[in-house]
């Protein structure tokens, strides 16, 4: 067996140990205070893109200036303006091109802000969270993302540019058969919230495959470390819930939004997303219950095997009750005493001792005590 002494060797330091415990997700989840604006910190390094289509053609810009994309805006296709990282400036004055209420300004530069729909003039603002799955700490990690529908252009701000799930889309946006292509910017909207909404699934995916190998852990043996896992794992849904559970009411809203930048054909699209989203907050219900239901079979578990525990040492108190019982009779301080001066008296009272016991440990078999 290979030893690894980093691996036990980390838990030496005290803040390691409690990060164990997931104590420190406790305090990441705990964190939102919506009465305090946190300061978001500028990107040193802000990549916008943009790509420019209509059914015919498509262009792709890449690493232009925030001014560069908002002049794309107006020329007849449909633009959309993808913000890497997070520059006031840039924000503002993307704001200030779409008439974007400071309100909604704000909550793009904020964190941890809660993923809503609004309807503001000639203006569609949405904010939801992607979702990853980190391999390596067995965690959901979350991303939140601004996206602006205006007229033939669409807008999103993400906080890292390293990732997102849209590059499939890019992909399909330069197909001549592209769908996204030959429709509204109300679709490209549609779209990217689609592909948001169907990597939840892949994420919930690896979390339930985390899910079945810490039942097969628990039906096999328990100890600790499976509790800290179970208590793990109840946090990282409660991720899951506070982003996937509002998109619902943000699709909602969007569907029953009258604004003239959604067409009624694509309405239906909205529709499949709202499926979508409801069977991903069913499917989070059941992880949760599922969860719940590991913690149940855990401690079923410790009493299982505490009983058993108890079991083995009642029938060895039993066992050894006659050998005790016979040593004190023959243990008496009186002059006559039966036996005591046989022969064979000893030998009598060990074989007594022994058989005892295994007559009784027959009846108990007998009867299936154990």
């Amino acid at each position: 067996m290979k030893v690894r002494p980093k691996k036990y060797l980390r838990y030496l330091f005290l803040s390691n140990l409690f990060d164990l415990f997931g104590t420190e997700r406790t305090k990441q989840i705990l964190s939102v205070n919506p009465t305090v604006v946190p300061a978001r910190a500028e990107t040193r390094e802000i990549v916008v893109s943009a790509y420019i289509y209509n059914k015919n053609e498509v262009r792709e810009l890449k690493k232009i200036t925030i001014d560069e994309a908002l002049a794309l805006e107006g020329n007849g296709h449909i633009v959309w303006i993808n913000i890497d990282g997070f520059s006031k400036t840039d924000v503002e004055k993307t704001g200030a091109r779409f008439g974007i209420h400071p309100l909604l300004i704000e909550d793009i530069l904020s964190i941890n802000q809660r993923p809503k729909m609004d309807e503001i003039d000639e203006v569609l603002f949405s904010v939801m969270n992607m979702l990853y799955y980190n391999t390596a700490k067995k965690s959901v990690d979350q991303e939140q993302i601004s996206l602006i529908l205006g007229k033939n252009t669409v807008v999103t701000f993400q906080e890292d540019a390293a990732r997102d799930v849209f590059n499939p889309l890019r992909e399909r946006l330069k197909l001549p058969t592209s769908k996204t292509r030959a429709k509204e910017a109300d679709y490209l909207y549609y779209t990217l919230i689609d592909t948001i909404v169907d990597h939840y699934f892949i994420v919930m995916d690896k979390l339930g495959d985390q899910i079945e190998d810490l039942e097969e852990e628990i039906v096999k043996s328990t100890s600790k470390r499976t509790l800290a896992h179970i208590n793990v794992l109840r946090k990282e849904l409660i991720v899951l819930k506070r982003s996937i559970y509002p998109v619902r009411e943000v699709i909602g809203n969007i569907i029953k939004s009258e604004s003239d930048l959604l067409s009624e054909y694509n309405e239906r699209y909205y529709k499949d997303v709202y499926d979508h989203i409801v069977q991903a907050v069913d499917l989070v219900d059941n992880l949760r219950d599922v969860v719940m239901g590991l913690q149940d079979l855990y401690l079923s578990n410790v009493n299982l095997k505490m009983n058993e525990v108890m079991k083995v040492m009642a029938i060895v108190t039993c066992l050894l009750a006659p050998a005790t019982v016979i040593g004190g009779i023959f243990g008496m301080n009186f002059d006559v005493i039966p036996l005591t001066g046989h022969h064979w008296g000893f030998w009598i009272a060990v074989g007594a001792m022994l058989l005892i016991p295994l007559w009784m440990l027959i009846l108990f078999k007998r009867r299936d005590w154990f």
